[in-house]
């Protein structure tokens, strides 16, 4: 649900393929496919941010000792 409550474009098309009664294999099929996707995406949206950004290992390196919580 988006922040008003109401069901997302995603949301609605996923409502439209699941009142169909599927075999729990196809469930799980269907799942994985949407993992990946999700996976891909955000794989693609690091690669440009390694891009625009210049980043290199050092970078990773000095992101995971850096404390990113608020006070």
């Amino acid at each position: 649900m988006d922040a008003t409550g109401r069901l997302t474009n995603v949301q609605l098309e996923l409502l439209k393929l699941f009142q169909y009664n599927l075999p729990e294999a196809q469930l799980m099929e269907i799942k994985e496919i949407l993992a990946k996707y999700f996976a891909k995406s955000a794989s693609d949206e690091m690669d440009k941010l390694w891009e625009r950004e210049n980043w290199d290992e050092n970078t990773i390196e000095s992101l995971k000792n850096e404390h990113l919580r608020k006070k």
